[in-house]
C-alpha cells in the first residue's frame, strides 16, 4: 500500500482516492481532489494560494526543517513482511507522531510569543485616534466616581472573599 501525495496541495492520496492526470508527455500528476485539480489547470502557483502546505511552509506557519520528517520520505526499495518489524514499526510511527505534535504545538506557541502585546499595543494606538472622534460627537467619557463604602460593607467584602 503506497500513500502518494497530492501534487498542488502536498496532502496525503490514500489507495482508491484522488484524481489522475497524465499529459501527453506521460506526466503523471496525481491530485487529492478536484479542487486542486482545478487549480493546478487554472495554472495557480501552489506556493501563493493561502490553503496549501507549500503556503504555509514558505510563510512559515508550519515546520520546514525536523528529524521527524525523514521517517515520511519516499521509499522504492520494497521490503520483505515481517510480522515482528511490522510491530516495532507500528510502535515507533505512534511516538513519532507524539513527538512531532509536542514540536508542532512548541513551533505554534514561538510564532505566537509576541501578539499578545502586539494586539494590546494596537488596540490602544487605535483608541488614542479614535478619542477625537468621540469628542468631536459630544459623547462625554465617563470620569471616576468615587463611592464611600462604610466599615461594615467592608467587613462583609473580606467576609465573602475568604
Amino acid at each position: 500500500m503506497r500513500l502518494e501525495k497530492c501534487w498542488f496541495c502536498s496532502s496525503t492520496i490514500y489507495p482508491g482516492h484522488g484524481i489522475q492526470f497524465v499529459r501527453n508527455d506521460a506526466t503523471i500528476f496525481r491530485f487529492c481532489r478536484s479542487k486542486c485539480h482545478k487549480n493546478f489547470k487554472m495554472k495557480r502557483n501552489p506556493r501563493k494560494v493561502k490553503w496549501t502546505k507549500a503556503y504555509r511552509r514558505l510563510h512559515g506557519k508550519d515546520m520546514t526543517k525536523d528529524s521527524t520528517f525523514e521517517f515520511e520520505r519516499k521509499r522504492n526499495r520494497p521490503e520483505r513482511y515481517d510480522r515482528n518489524t511490522t510491530e516495532e514499526t507500528l510502535k515507533a510511527i505512534k511516538k513519532i507522531s507524539k513527538i512531532r505534535v509536542e514540536r508542532e504545538a512548541a513551533h505554534h506557541k514561538d510564532r505566537m510569543k509576541g501578539k499578545k502585546s502586539k494586539e494590546y499595543k494596537e488596540a490602544k494606538k487605535e483608541i488614542d485616534q479614535s478619542t477625537p472622534l468621540i469628542h468631536s460627537m459630544g459623547v462625554q467619557t465617563p470620569s471616576k466616581i468615587k463611592v464611600s463604602v462604610s466599615q461594615s460593607q467592608k467587613d462583609q467584602i473580606r467576609a465573602m472573599e475568604e
